[in-house]
């Protein structure tokens, strides 16, 4: 049976977890570095199999040693901005937290498949890479997959349809610079450009874009951690049942879109050897400027990573 590893069991590891445990995808660790906490949300999850109706093994722990032979570890570790902090104080903590979890997490699980959450996700998940030693094609950013499912729960409300009869690809840095893909973004094949005027669609991929923030606006002492979760889920879904999803992933880019040596979201397949291959999406003009100019700020975040972890 597959071993899955969740490090860090905050609202979004935990759900996570949760998540996990529900798709009986396998055996659940969860590794948090607070006493008792992973063990008293663990348990809790226990108990909730005979209502919910699944027999998944879930292990709380603070120990690395438990986690040993694991398929995948999810990494959800690290601290949100608070106020007062700069941009650079976050990236300075969250690099040396992520980089201490990849270390440890390898060497326990020397075969896993490594999926970053951590923020800032580009740079989190070059640092992952970096600490793990691992090959690119098992270090795996999720952002993507959660950008997407927002451009489509807009596009939906927008339009008055089912979310599922929306396919939408946002690819770029997770963040401001992050690129929805129009001519790939579609209603039951039709292309969303055809449904929704120009003004209105571009509020909504601005809408996109500021996703994240609207939420932390709005919960005021949180962030997101229901549709993050569920996306990292996806993603270890299609790599444990080797499903070859094509899912938008912060993926190591090595000429792919004219993009070399860094990790930008892209069209991935990801099956059970971690992402398979990066697929080719025609861009407009417009587009292919936006990705690059995506991947020139997340090669400076990760130019400032350098510099700040002395590497």
């Amino acid at each position: 049976m597959p071993k899955i590893t969740v490090v860090g069991a905050g609202n979004v590891g935990a759900t996570t977890a949760q998540r996990l445990a529900e798709k009986e995808l396998g055996e659940v660790v969860l590794l948090d570095i607070v006493e008792g906490m992973p063990q008293g949300k663990a348990l809790d999850l226990a108990e909730s199999g005979p209502v919910y109706g699944y027999d998944t093994r879930i292990v709380g722990t603070n120990s690395y040693a438990e986690t040993a032979g694991s398929d995948v570890v999810v990494i959800t570790s690290g601290i949100p901005r608070k106020p007062g902090m700069s941009r650079d104080d976050l990236v300075k903590t969250n690099a040396g937290i992520v980089q201490s979890v990849a270390a440890q997490a390898a060497k326990a699980s020397p075969d896993a498949i490594l999926i970053v959450v951590s923020n800032p996700l580009d740079a989190m998940t070059y640092v992952a890479h970096k600490a793990s030693g691992f090959p690119a094609e098992r270090v795996i950013g999720m952002a993507g997959v959660l950008d997407s499912a927002r451009f489509r729960t807009f596009l939906a409300e927008e339009l008055k349809v089912s979310v599922e009869d929306v396919q939408a690809t946002v690819l770029g840095g997770h963040g401001d610079t992050m690129v929805p893909v129009l001519a790939g973004s579609t209603v039951a094949g039709i292309p969303v450009a055809q449904l929704i005027p120009k003004e209105r669609l571009d509020a909504i991929v601005q809408r996109t874009r500021d996703g994240g923030a609207e939420i932390v606006k709005l919960l005021k002492t949180g962030s997101a951690f229901y549709a993050p979760s569920a996306s990292a889920v996806e993603m270890v879904e299609s790599i444990l049942k080797d499903k070859k999803r094509v899912l938008p992933s912060a993926v190591l880019a090595q000429g792919d879109y004219g993009i070399q040596g860094l990790f930008v979201g892209l069209p991935a397949v990801l099956g059970r050897k971690g992402v398979e291959r990066i697929l080719e999406v025609k861009l407009n003009s417009e587009e292919k400027a936006a990705l690059d100019r995506s991947a020139a700020a997340v090669k400076e975040l990760c130019a400032s990573v350098d510099t700040l972890m002395g590497w």
